[in-house]
């Protein structure tokens, strides 16, 4: 897989956002906002790389990247906060 530098701009801007929604949504998670958006860029590195592989299509564009970012990172926040939280969703 290769990610050129433009890419790899859009991937961190958009787990930036991602990771911001997610936070807002999974609530009580304890990261705090840095902690939500380092959360938010790897759930964008993890959409990018397994939602095509899957076969899972939003759409094209900047607002499907940060949809799919954003789903990746609540996964990743939901699977932190049930190792880390001792099992409570």
């Amino acid at each position: 897989m290769y990610i050129s530098g433009q890419s790899l701009i859009v991937i961190l801007f958009v787990g930036l956002v991602a990771g911001w929604l997610a936070g807002k949504v999974v609530r009580g998670s304890g990261f705090g906002i840095i902690g939500d958006i380092v959360i938010g860029i790897a759930g964008a590195f993890v959409a990018s790389f397994l939602f095509p592989r899957l076969g899972i299509h939003l759409g094209f564009g900047l607002v499907s990247e940060i949809i799919y970012s954003a789903i990746g990172a609540i996964i990743l926040l939901l699977v932190v906060r049930l190792v880390r939280g001792g099992g409570r969703l």
